[in-house]
Parts: C-alpha cells; structure tokens; sequence
C-alpha cells in the first residue's frame, strides 16, 4: 500500500489510469477526505489543502476530526484456531488477549 503523511495524517495513495491521476484518501477521519494530484508535489499540495479544509469544517461544526477508537474490537475466528490460541496462551503463561496484542504487534513491526 502507499502511503502519504502530512502534519500527523496518513492518506492511502492510488493511481487511477483512466484519468492519469493519483488520488489520495485520508485515513481515520470522521467523515471522508480525498485529492487528486499528477506528480509527488501536487499531490501533497492538494492533501495539505484538502485536509485544512476538512479541519475547518470540523472546527465550525465542533466535530471531532479524527475517528476515536475504544481500543477493543471483536475478532471472529475458527473454534479450533480459539482453542489452539488459548493453549498456547498457557503455555507461554500468558492470558488470551496479551497472545493476540503481541502477534497484531509484531505484524505491524512495532
């Protein structure tokens, strides 16, 4: 996936062939926010402007820009794969949830 930053923001980049553009998507954002740009420097001019017209907006409708996140989430999985999870969460003396914490960890390289 390529990713852009600007000011703390990540937009997910996309290069549309049809219109010979790149189009950015600013992700975590409390309503929708994308540009379009030809090269590098137009299009993170465009994310620069597209984001401080999205800030704005938020600040005169008092929104809150960015998505909160309560830091818990359901995870569907196969029974046999529950089962070997929590058996290796004992194993290592480990509870179920500091297992998966570490594994998402590791799988973004933190």
């Amino acid at each position: 996936m390529n990713l852009m930053s600007v000011d703390g923001y990540q937009a997910r980049i996309e290069y549309n062939p049809e219109t010979d553009q790149f189009r950015g998507e600013i992700l975590g954002l409390n309503g929708g926010a994308d540009f379009y740009g030809s090269n590098p420097e137009e299009l993170r001019r465009e994310f620069r402007h597209s984001l401080a017209v999205f800030l704005e907006v938020c600040r005169e409708q008092g929104l809150e820009p960015r998505k909160q996140y309560s830091g818990k989430f359901n995870l569907r999985i196969p029974p046999e794969l529950h089962e070997q999870l929590s058996l290796e969460a004992e194993i290592q003396g480990k509870s179920l949830n500091a297992l998966a914490l570490e594994a998402l960890e590791n799988s973004l390289g933190a």
